[in-house]
């Protein structure tokens, strides 16, 4: 049973009281949600805002209600792929894996190196384990949608050697964010896209990817970072090349769902072309693409045999 409104402007002053102060009181135990048989305490929901705080900024833009409801939605979806990761024997995650996850999270916002992120993480009072034990849980989602689903990636590698050999040396390059988002109801469709563009407008587009957007991206804001050209499929390259910085797509049909992308900056780049180094990271870039929808399209599907319950 969903809280009523007055309960939940109370739980959500007592969170803002308990950051405030940096500590938590009595109430910290209390269970707010159960998925299945697995529980999300107030205690869950602060430190979950202390972290995509961390990761976003920007969030203290938006309203106490608002963020509250983000990071009730995040940790549900965390607690859905860890349903289904236990029903599954444990993938072994190499230490190389994990760090790489962790150095994209630290450069989306704008950091060097794992030590400058983990002293971020303690002067926000944020533990270091629970945030590497989301990462870590990502990775184990991720390895389990690559054995699900690897049979199923079609890459056409004779179409990526040829427009290798066609690479100019002078490319363009786009700093990418994105909202991956579904309409159940087609007789909707106008009206929640018009909501989404509301809340570009309203509240930016990172924020407005953590209301929104399924993807996994939408922790840190959609963001994507800088992706080349060369690697963005044609019927999408389309889009991007008639925007200028900070303007975005129209909606754009993707197999799991809709697809908006932001364009934060261009930039023209001189490249020497290494061609099979370039043919393996255009086949690892569509890979990555094919198993992110792959990946939409699994949590959606598992998500309707889940009990969702709030206390």
């Amino acid at each position: 049973m969903f809280l009523k409104k007055n309960k939940l402007n109370l739980i959500i002053i007592l969170i803002s009281f308990s950051i405030f102060f940096t500590k938590v009181f009595s109430y910290e135990n209390k269970i707010v949600i159960k998925v299945n048989n697995e529980i999300i305490t107030l205690l869950d929901i602060v430190n979950e805002i202390k972290y995509l705080k961390a990761l976003n900024p920007n969030l203290n833009n938006l309203e106490q209600e608002r963020i509250y409801n983000i990071a009730k939605n995040s940790l549900v979806r965390d607690k859905i792929k860890e349903i289904e990761i236990s029903k599954i024997q444990k993938f072994e995650i190499s230490q190389g894996y994990l760090e790489n996850i962790i150095k994209q999270i630290y450069e989306n916002i704008g950091m060097n190196n794992k030590e400058a992120f983990i002293e971020y993480l303690n002067n926000l009072d944020i533990d270091e384990k629970m945030v590497e034990e989301k990462l870590s849980n990502e990775a184990i989602w991720n390895q389990l949608i690559y054995e699900k689903f690897k049979s199923q990636i079609k890459i056409n590698r004779n179409e990526i050697e040829k427009n290798v050999k066609n690479l100019k040396t002078n490319t363009k390059s786009f700093l990418l964010s994105e909202i991956v988002f579904r309409i159940e109801n087609k007789k909707e469709e106008e009206k929640f896209i018009n909501k989404i563009n509301k809340s570009i407008i309203d509240n930016g587009f990172g924020n407005t990817a953590l209301i929104f957007s399924i993807s996994d991206s939408s922790n840190t804001g959609g963001k994507l970072g800088w992706v080349d050209e060369s690697s963005i499929s044609k019927k999408i390259l389309s889009q991007l090349n008639g925007l200028k910085k900070n303007q975005h797509t129209k909606p754009i049909l993707i197999p799991s769902g809709y697809l908006i992308l932001y364009v934060e900056d261009i930039k023209q780049i001189e490249k020497k072309v290494d061609f099979e180094k370039e043919i393996l990271n255009r086949i690892n870039s569509i890979q990555t693409q094919q198993l992110n929808q792959f990946s939409n399209i699994f949590f959606n599907k598992i998500k309707k045999n889940v009990i969702i319950n709030e206390k």
